[in-house]
């Protein structure tokens, strides 16, 4: 079993009430993400193409993430921002979000798994599964789900 890491970087705003705490202020971070996939080799020596891997997982986190808000379907300020027509990617709505209530570090870093799982087999490379998934929210803060 061999495996391959890329990474990317997006900033996006969030906030979490349900917790209370300064965290409950809607704020922005600089996010990290690390996915590694895991698979054996194919004839030609890799386990995917990492161009192909970190363009389709760029492409979406670039179009649903990126210089936007993440917010859960609970929070009050989810009606203005979609009546403003701002960028907002609703946690807990539908998939790949679904179950996944509200934007933490933890459910940032599980919602890029179901990305990364979904390009995998949108691109047909077979043998191939998501191993980890880091998410990074600032220098010091940062969540990883292992499969």
């Amino acid at each position: 079993m061999n495996r391959v890491t890329v990474r990317h970087n997006f900033e996006t705003a969030h906030r979490l009430p349900h917790l209370g705490g300064k965290c409950r202020n809607l704020h922005g971070h600089s996010w990290w993400v690390e996915v590694t996939v895991a698979g054996d080799l194919d004839e030609r020596g890799i386990v995917v193409d990492f161009g192909s891997l970190k363009k389709r997982l760029r492409d979406w986190i670039d179009t649903h993430l990126d210089h936007g808000a993440m917010l859960g379907d609970a929070d009050p300020l989810v009606p203005a921002l979609l009546a403003d027509g701002s960028k907002l990617f609703q946690f807990g709505v539908s998939e790949p979000s679904k179950g996944l209530d509200w934007p933490t570090v933890e459910n940032v870093a599980d919602l890029v798994a179901r990305v990364a799982a979904n390009e995998i087999e949108a691109a047909g490379w077979t043998g191939v599964t998501v191993s980890a998934v880091r998410v990074s929210e600032t220098h010091v803060n940062a969540a990883e789900v292992l499969r």
